[in-house]
């Protein structure tokens, strides 16, 4: 378990890398929103690396639990892509996770030290698979048609996520990410 500060740490680097990606933050840019000295910091976390690291893990651990929340309280697989869905809708929309962490670093991936890339690698694959699974079960239960394999429209539909994302931002008009999903959303229905 991570202390009080660690952790303060992590919620700081989280909302600057958001803001400007792995390359625009530094120990300088933590310490003074904190009010600590840069070497508590690295008391904490020595490298940047290290820090972004226990940040990607503990975003993926956070991710990996509300998917497996989502399984097992919410039976039908229209459901589960809806409360995915409304989550990011809610975040980006009252502004409490305007984008998705890994998808910030993914745009710097080849940038990134290899453990991290490899973690962020990891977010998306596990993403695209449960999203499969979700519509593998769409299909077999009726409920949902495909053009393609689930996989494939596993990844379509996490680019749409991710790319409505990007439009909110960039627009500066959170509620585009809605009109965007839902579009998508409807699509593989019968």
């Amino acid at each position: 378990m991570a202390s009080e500060t660690a952790e303060h740490i992590l919620d700081v680097a989280q909302n600057l890398v958001v803001a400007g990606g792995y390359n625009g933050f530094s120990y300088a840019d933590i310490a003074e929103e904190i009010g600590i000295r840069k070497a508590s910091i690295h008391h904490h976390f020595p490298t940047k690396a290290e820090l972004t690291l226990a940040l990607v893990n503990r975003y993926t651990a956070l991710a990996a639990d509300g998917l497996a929340y989502i399984s097992r309280e919410i039976p039908d697989p229209e459901a589960k892509l809806n409360a995915y869905l409304g989550y990011w809708e809610k975040c980006i929309t009252d502004g409490s996770q305007p984008f998705c962490l890994c998808a910030m670093l993914a745009g710097e991936i080849e940038m990134l030290p290899e453990p991290v890339a490899a973690k962020v690698r990891g977010h998306f694959e596990n993403l695209a698979a449960w999203l499969a699974q979700v519509l593998k079960a769409g299909v077999e239960q009726k409920r949902f048609w495909l053009t393609g394999t689930p996989e494939a429209e596993a990844h379509i539909l996490l680019a749409t996520v991710h790319g409505a994302m990007l439009s909110a931002r960039a627009l500066g008009n959170p509620a585009l990410f809605g009109t965007i999903v839902r579009a998508q959303l409807a699509r593989p229905r019968p």
